[in-house]
């Protein structure tokens, strides 16, 4: 089988930012997926269960109700190996393209107060796995230390 996409990116090299992870047409419209990477693989711990679902929740909810994404957004979840999240929007977009969107989302994940949107057991699976001050935590950092200042070499994948 040939290696997919996304496992030839170094991932030694890669940092904490945002990348164009693929794009493909679906029907002669173009979906973009994004790797939203959080922390740095294979350096960094990776992200604890709880932070992530809680982030994947509030998240989702976001860019399900963005007044300008919420019909293009089709998905936004944690990837396996939980050292960030994917985002997949139906369109053409470079990187550099939605750091605004990314900003607004970190802003709103790091300060949000109040019950976890779909935080109880008639709305998730396993819904007491949730930690809302580490993922507003995390959110904080990434927000601070990436994405506020964001540089290309955060919005490329590297060579």
């Amino acid at each position: 089988m040939e290696k997919i996409a996304s496992f030839t990116v170094d991932h030694l090299r890669l940092l904490p930012g945002i990348y164009v992870s693929r794009k493909d047409n679906v029907n002669g419209n173009i979906v973009t997926t994004f790797d939203i990477r959080i922390t740095r693989p294979n350096f960094e711990p990776v992200i604890n269960t709880a932070e992530i679902h809680t982030i994947e929740h509030l998240g989702a909810t976001f860019m399900r109700n963005h007044e300008d994404y919420k019909d293009k957004t089709i998905y936004f979840g944690p990837m396996g190996c939980r050292t960030g999240f994917y985002l997949v929007l139906a369109g053409d977009y470079e990187s550099k393209d939605i750091v605004p969107l990314i900003k607004e989302l970190f802003e709103f994940m790091s300060t949000f107060e109040g019950e976890v949107p779909g935080a109880c057991a008639k709305d998730c699976g396993n819904y007491r796995d949730m930690n809302l001050p580490m993922a507003r935590y995390i959110c904080k950092k990434y927000l601070d230390e990436v994405i506020k200042n964001i540089s290309d070499e955060r919005l490329i994948y590297p060579d």
